[in-house]
């Protein structure tokens, strides 16, 4: 009924024009319709007809110009039957069904800005949207990353709008190393493990920091898990760190610039100690007190797994946080850390613009004071500023073999590597997330999470490093 369905005219006149039979369906009347709309409208009619009732029998092509990006409330019931025993009739009437679906701008009953149902919307994605000027935000998050097919866009010249939401991109050059470099230039990771017998994820997480170029990277672990990790470890050092004073001993050493605790770490008392820890350490390059806001006398740390559960439990923890940190939550973890805006972002969508992953990820990034990652196919990084970023795993991007156990260890590596390589905490998790993602794509099906920091070399070799 609105300027979406002008443009369904415009695709039924020039498919009408190569040869196609065309039969139109109008929600609404024309005298509802925006002027643009209408006069397309009246162009239709004068080469065929309009029905008010969902046409019958089988098409090659269905395009859905009934509710584009300004939707703001649910469909009619009436309507979303309709659309669903079409769709039904056509779609899904068989594996061998040749009918394709194009949506113009949006599937309808998808809000344009989180990309979640609003009401009762019909369970159908789209073949393929067609979209103008720049993807919108529900494009690359909510309901349609459950099924996303191809998604193309039109330049049609408009000037892009200050702040808004980027899609991560591939790094830059910053990523290669100085022809005149040394291993400590780039950086020195500290990684803390669990008890013997749970090492296997901090080890994937050096491993990651490692390959992303990371300096040095030392493995702290508990006494008895040394002999164990001395057996599986080899440019990776080892060191014992047994409690919080064991770290703050290891901490003495001022080339040490990164702290990631949380795969494998364990949620007793000492994972609990080694947080705090590394919450509190101090920055080897910046031991005078914060400058501009900014916690420049702390040590980066990223935090995942474990480390987010102590967060959770214990309030005093999740206060020390700064804006030198990174968290990693994936959706359960979200959930325990943030539960009042996992709610809020798990309620029903009534009415649009709904309340969407960037807004929960924002709301988070603002409340922890640090960066946060939420994990997913639609990846959202934000920072206490609102600087925001979507990492998305969908159309061509789509990465379906990182649903394997560990990977996530992988990328909390990635990050922390990047981080003691210089880069800030924003944009040390763009890029690792990318990076993830990209590892995965090269690698393709058959992957486990082992795979992803080998497939780095092939990766950076792609980008011209």
């Amino acid at each position: 009924p609105g300027n979406n369905g002008g443009d369904g005219f415009v695709v039924a006149r020039l498919l009408k024009e190569w040869g196609w039979e065309v039969e139109v369906f109008l929600y609404g009347t024309p005298e509802g319709m925006p002027p643009d709309a209408r006069v397309n409208y009246e162009r239709w009619m004068g080469m065929g007809e309009v029905s008010s009732s969902m046409p019958d029998g089988d098409f090659d092509l269905i395009v859905d110009a009934l509710f584009g990006i300004g939707l703001t409330r649910p469909l009619e019931d009436k309507l979303v039957v309709a659309v669903d025993e079409l769709v039904e009739r056509t779609l899904l009437s068989g594996p061998n069904s040749r009918t394709k679906i194009v949506a113009i701008d949006v599937v309808s009953g998808i809000c344009a800005d989180s990309g979640r149902r609003l009401g009762k919307t019909a369970p159908y994605f789209a073949h393929l949207t067609v979209t103008f000027h720049r993807a919108k935000l529900g494009h690359y998050q909510g309901d349609l990353m459950n099924a996303p097919w191809a998604l193309r866009l039109v330049d049609i010249g408009l000037v892009e709008a200050e702040g808004a939401v980027e899609l991560t991109r591939a790094p830059g050059r910053r990523l290669g190393k100085k022809l005149w470099g040394h291993k400590f230039g780039y950086g020195h990771a500290l990684i803390l493990s669990g008890p013997s017998g749970h090492g296997g994820a901090a080890r994937m997480t050096a491993r990651g920091a490692l390959r992303i170029g990371a300096g040095l990277v030392t493995l702290g672990c508990s006494p008895d898990a040394l002999a164990e990790n001395a057996t599986r470890l080899d440019a990776i050092m080892l060191k014992v760190v047994a409690d919080g004073a064991g770290l703050l001993a290891v901490l003495a050493d001022t080339r040490i610039n990164v702290v990631c605790l949380g795969p494998g770490l364990g949620v007793d008392a000492r994972g609990a100690e080694l947080v705090r820890g590394a919450l509190e350490a101090p920055s080897p390059s910046h031991p005078s007190p914060k400058r501009e806001g900014r916690h420049l006398d702390r040590r980066a740390v990223v935090l995942d797994a474990d480390a987010l559960t102590l967060l959770a439990r214990d309030r005093g923890l999740f206060g020390m946080l700064h804006d030198r940190c990174v968290l990693t939550p994936h959706g359960g973890e979200f959930a325990r850390l943030f539960p009042d805006i996992a709610a809020l972002l798990d309620a029903p969508a009534t009415k649009g613009p709904a309340y969407s992953k960037v807004d929960a990820t924002r709301e988070a990034a603002a409340r922890a004071g640090c960066t946060v990652l939420f994990k997913g196919p639609d990846t959202v990084i934000a920072s206490p500023d609102g600087t925001c970023a979507i990492n998305s795993a969908a159309y061509d991007r789509a990465a379906p073999w990182l649903a394997t156990a560990g990977s996530g260890d992988v990328l909390a590596g990635f990050i922390t590597g990047l981080l003691a390589r210089g880069f800030a905490p924003q944009q040390a998790a763009e890029t690792g997330a990318w990076l993830h993602v990209e590892c995965a794509r090269s690698f393709g099906p058959g992957l486990i999470a082992e795979d992803l920091p080998e497939e780095l070399p092939k990766v950076f070799r792609a980008l011209g490093l």
